[in-house]
């Protein structure tokens, strides 16, 4: 029973004014937020030119650049200076923000082009098809007649948090007709005249984009956001900076992979014109490809991201507000963290069970939660969470624990239990109920409400006497039957309850949390994390692994068997 109504119910959202509902595949990520970071059309041109769109959104421009120059010149300090210029908003691009682009490397776009032309039979035009696809979905909002199809048709599709991600693809579909393209020139499998016309060929085409866009692409575009406003608004004076910083790299990085382009063409001819032995053919264009690759690829990733072992031990440990909240005898509360950015930060789960965090992979409904409730200060919904500790800065600047007594605990009995009639409704409803003695659920989970309306009952009691990520364990006792609500996420797929070993249903409430029907009495409560899938995919795997070791020996005994029998027959 409980199967059946979760699998309908347990993706409900909050409906706005403005969201496309319809095409929010049930179980996945919106439409608008998945196409929020739609590679622009033009800025597919990042596989080829790596700065085509300025870099990342926090980019570092270094001392040496024009903006430090300007900064220093209108009277801001050289420490100061340099602190700022460690992280620009140098990306210009239509997507929110970016860590970098995605670049597929100047020479393996020359020498996917060269596949084009060389490369004989279906490989090619899969590889080809596969590079197309990849760009038109990553383009998302740009092309959303497909995206949409995608999206909605798709198994899957939707469970991506950005349809650009999708470029992966791409990455992986031109080098393998590059590769295969060097195979045709090594396996002397074409004309060494037409090899030479179509590297020409190739080299031109290629090189020839970078040098257009060196040489027009700064009088094509203005090389500004939307976002500039905001983020320079108190800095106009900076601005001219930025854009010329910009227009500078656009230009560097269009020259330098026409470079790059030209020079593994430059390999590519000498060796087919035999004045270029294999072994160094294949060495200088290794090393030609990492020379490419490597100082694009630090640009994002450089040297501040590796630190010490030290380093790396210091940055775990322990510090004595995290030391002073350990020493709580209850080993079983969540704290919140606001020193920090709360919910884009790990640190605190280190050592601490927290109402905060990040991971890309968001439950949808609890950052509904999120924005509806816990951003606006809603300390209801905060309590519900068992949040017994708020993480803040002390009078020195340094973090301290304060302690919130009304958390309401891992979890509680409640008198009566409301059933509305959507999610808009259940989670409005956060705002104004008391949710210590009441309980609020969608109409959808109507038929799992036994308790509506009880008596309250003082002595009633359940306590969290065991935890672990995967089984937790309670006590209960109740004179009259009754509603437990717990502080933890509603999340059917592989979540079981037991009362007294016996299996049970359990329901949503509160938006994002489990409840349970609990009969009047002394009971043992027990939630298990055992998904069906991973038992499934144990037996299916025992059943494969026997069926390879019967192959094997059968593989085996099978000729000795035979000939012997040859042997008895002569």
């Amino acid at each position: 029973m409980e199967k059946d109504a979760t699998e309908k119910i347990s993706v409900s959202e909050i409906v706005t004014e403005n969201s496309e509902e319809t095409l929010s595949n049930a179980s996945g990520l919106s439409l608008e937020y998945a196409t929020q970071w739609s590679y622009g059309i033009d800025e597919t041109m990042t596989l080829l030119i790596p700065n085509f769109k300025g870099g990342s959104s926090h980019y570092k421009v270094g001392e040496k650049s024009e903006i430090y120059e300007t900064l220093i010149k209108n009277g801001v300090p050289r420490r100061s200076a340099a602190e700022f210029c460690q992280s620009l908003p140098m990306y210009w691009g239509t997507q929110p923000f970016t860590s970098g682009p995605v670049y597929v490397g100047a020479i393996v776009v020359f020498l996917f082009v060269l596949g084009i032309f060389i490369v004989k039979g279906p490989y090619k035009w899969a590889l080809i098809a596969a590079t197309l696809f990849s760009i038109f979905l990553s383009w998302g909002h740009n092309m959303m007649w497909l995206t949409k199809f995608f999206f909605v048709y798709f198994p899957l599709y939707s469970k991506f948090r950005a349809v650009s991600s999708i470029l992966v693809v791409a990455e992986i579909a031109m080098p393998l007709l590059g590769f295969l393209a060097i195979k045709e020139i090594l396996d002397k499998k074409i004309d060494r005249q037409k090899a030479l016309k179509y590297t020409y060929m190739s080299a031109g085409i290629t090189a020839g984009i970078c040098l257009f866009f060196a040489l027009v692409g700064p009088a094509l575009y203005n090389f500004t956001t939307p976002s500039d406003g905001r983020m320079f608004s108190q800095l106009s004076w900076l601005m001219d900076s930025v854009i010329s910083y910009r227009k500078s790299m656009f230009r560097t990085d269009a020259l330098r992979s026409m470079f790059f382009i030209l020079a593994s063409a430059g390999i590519v001819v000498l060796y087919l014109k035999d004045k270029l032995k294999f072994k160094y053919f294949a060495l200088s264009l290794s090393l030609l490809l990492v020379v490419d690759m490597w100082p694009v690829n630090k640009r994002y990733f450089g040297n501040e991201y590796f630190v010490s072992s030290q380093q790396d031990s210091n940055y775990f440990k322990m510090m004595p507000h995290e030391k002073q909240i350990l020493s709580d005898p209850d080993p079983y509360f969540r704290v919140l963290n606001l020193t920090t950015s709360t919910f884009n930060d790990s640190r605190t789960s280190y050592y601490l069970k927290s109402v905060g965090g990040y991971h890309g992979a968001k439950l949808r409904r609890y950052q509904d939660l999120i924005d509806q409730h816990i951003t606006q200060n809603n300390m209801e919904v905060v309590n519900m969470l068992n949040t017994k500790y708020f993480i803040v800065n002390g009078g020195d600047g340094q973090p301290v624990p304060q302690l919130n007594r009304y958390a309401m605990g891992n979890c509680w009995f409640v008198d009566n239990v409301e059933i509305v009639e959507n999610a808009n409704e259940e989670s409005n409803a956060l705002n104004h109920i008391d949710l210590k003695t009441t309980a609020v659920t969608d109409k959808k989970f109507a038929s799992f409400v036994e308790n509506k309306s009880t008596t309250p009952d003082p002595t009633a009691e359940i306590v969290l006497t065991k935890y672990a990520p995967n089984a937790l364990e309670y006590k209960s006792k109740s004179n009259v039957a009754k509603t437990a609500v717990f502080s933890d996420i509603y999340y059917p797929y592989g979540w079981k309850a037991f009362i007294d070993e016996q299996p049970v249903d359990h329901f949503r409430v509160n938006y994002v949390l489990r409840a349970l029907n609990i009969p009047e009495g002394e009971h043992n409560i027990r939630f298990v994390f055992e998904p069906d899938a991973i038992y499934k995919g144990q037996i299916l795997s025992i059943i494969c692994l026997v069926i390879i070791f019967l192959t094997i020996v059968f593989c085996i005994v099978n000729p000795i068997i035979k000939s012997k029998g040859k042997k008895v027959s002569v």
